[in-house]
């Protein structure tokens, strides 16, 4: 969870927009041994409610961004991930989980199939290491049985710029059409003057927008033109937190880790269909039988009213008997409501189910309800 009174050392891992921050009067904590804006002069909820009304623009350079070359990456790629990565047209993309061989997540990413030779691969700050050893690894056991496989990690910073705006925004600084750019697609072009960029349709909020991979010897200038348009706030880590727990965005580390399934937190879909056939990605073994036979717990979505909901509460039967954990929860800005994601006992995972959270010794009533808790609007062709 963010830990927002964390002091900040100087030893911590800094972006290369950290000055800027500090500028701007962002207020740093310590995420992922790195020091991260969570908040500006707006307020939390105020920055919530204007990325969902109109746009914000978050930093997530502690990202790690690995390019894949070779011809072997996909060979190279599937062996470490569920999705099917061959099957990916040039420039798109997929969000995909690093597993290990008793079917735990060790971690989730997006790999897009760029049209330049290579993968594009983004995985979370806080498996960094993890994460840049496994993929070091695998890609020096192939070579070494004559596999063409070499990676590099990629020094630009990463921007997020989210909300029903952002596409209208962006697309006065740039000569493609982003109408053709859907959701989960890719492509390299320069950006308010800034060459090479990287402009990938996604996000961690549940709205339309971008992430843009930026040189960064130009990060700075590029978000000080964005931030020209009055649509653009600058947005942190409480407000991208509270967004994609609304969007039903699982947080690695909270809702899931090494002792989760993709079955178990619900993210079957991730799992290719030629991949779940050949059950030739690692953990294949447990996870494809869970798909149609019986988990002991599984992912859902709570709603309630009373006081917030939070990490590790105990989920209650409507006996009061424990059966399970809270993993994310906080007020909903949005629905008026808390909103969480915890893990139940299978019997008990049916949308509609009546349940209850253990909030300091209190029992308050849950309701079992289907994610996003607030409806997405990513952008596809129709």
């Amino acid at each position: 969870m963010l830990r927002a009174g964390c002091r900040v050392a100087d030893s911590l891992k800094q972006t290369p927009l950290h000055a800027f921050h500090r500028q701007q009067g962002g207020r740093m904590v310590n995420f992922a041994g790195w020091s991260m804006p969570v908040q500006y002069a707006l307020s939390h909820l105020e920055s919530h409610l204007h990325t969902r009304q109109h746009c914000s623009l978050f930093d997530v350079s502690h990202m790690l961004q690995t390019k894949v070359f070779g011809r072997d990456r996909v060979k190279f790629m599937e062996s470490l991930v569920v999705g099917d990565i061959a099957e990916l047209k040039p420039d798109q993309g997929t969000l995909s989980l690093f597993t290990n061989e008793e079917g735990g997540i060790l971690d989730d990413l997006i790999v897009t199939n760029t049209s330049e030779q290579h993968l594009y691969v983004v995985s979370n700050a806080g498996c960094r290491e993890k994460d840049w050893a496994l993929m070091q690894g695998r890609a020096e056991e192939l070579r070494a049985t004559g596999g063409d496989v070499h990676l590099e990690v990629s020094e630009n910073a990463l921007l997020a710029l989210q909300g029903p705006s952002a596409v209208q925004v962006l697309q006065t600084g740039v000569s493609d059409d982003l109408a053709k750019l859907p959701f989960m697609s890719s492509a390299v072009m320069g950006v308010f003057g800034v060459p090479g960029c990287r402009v990938t349709r996604c996000g961690y909020t549940g709205e339309d927008g971008v992430e843009i991979s930026v040189p960064v010897g130009r990060a700075v200038e590029l978000v000080e033109l964005l931030l020209r348009d009055p649509q653009v706030q600058l947005a942190g880590l409480a407000a991208r937190d509270s967004l994609r727990l609304e969007a039903g965005l699982c947080l690695y580390g909270n809702d899931i880790d090494e002792t989760t399934t993709p079955v178990e937190a619900a993210l079957v879909w991730t799992l290719g269909k030629r991949r779940r056939e050949a059950m030739d990605f690692p953990g294949a073994r447990v996870i494809v039988p869970q798909i149609k036979g019986k988990v002991k717990r599984k992912r859902v979505g709570l709603i309630s009213t009373g006081p917030p909901i939070r990490p590790h509460m105990p989920i209650l039967s409507p006996e009061g008997r424990p059966i399970g954990e809270v993993t994310s929860g906080c007020p909903s800005p949005c629905l008026k409501k808390n909103v969480a994601m915890g893990y139940v006992a299978g019997e008990q995972s049916r949308v509609g189910t009546v349940l209850a959270v253990e909030v300091r010794k209190k029992s308050c009533p849950a309701l079992v309800t289907r994610m996003p808790f607030v409806p997405t609007r990513y952008y596809t062709l129709k």
